[in-house]
């Protein structure tokens, strides 16, 4: 299997910045129980404001289902509400990574 990395670009609502950061430990537990595939993940927010997820996949079919299911786990779901605006999600397939993943 391949690994990927999953690029969500988004904005937050107003206001929901703390709140977003602080419900990430709980929605990430209910995502890994339901989807061991995605191995790791990093919150980013750029200098313009606009915030990124970096999560990284076994595989990019097991990526693609996360995406299809995630609003059907509740944690995720309320989650997701903290969202203002997708900026959409782009995936990569990692031709070399140092540490080795």
């Amino acid at each position: 299997m391949t690994t990927i990395v999953e690029f969500a670009r988004f904005t937050v609502r107003d206001g929901a910045e703390e709140k977003l950061v602080a419900d990430r430990p709980a929605m990430l537990a209910a995502l890994r129980e339901r989807f061991p595939a995605c191995l790791a993940a990093y919150l980013t927010r750029e200098d313009d404001g606009t915030w990124v997820d970096v999560l990284i996949w076994r595989s990019r079919a097991e990526a693609e289902e996360s995406a299809a299911q995630i609003a059907t786990i509740p944690e995720c779901a309320a989650w997701l509400a903290h969202i203002a605006e997708s900026g959409g999600i782009r995936h990569g397939e990692v031709l070399h990574a140092w540490p080795a993943l």
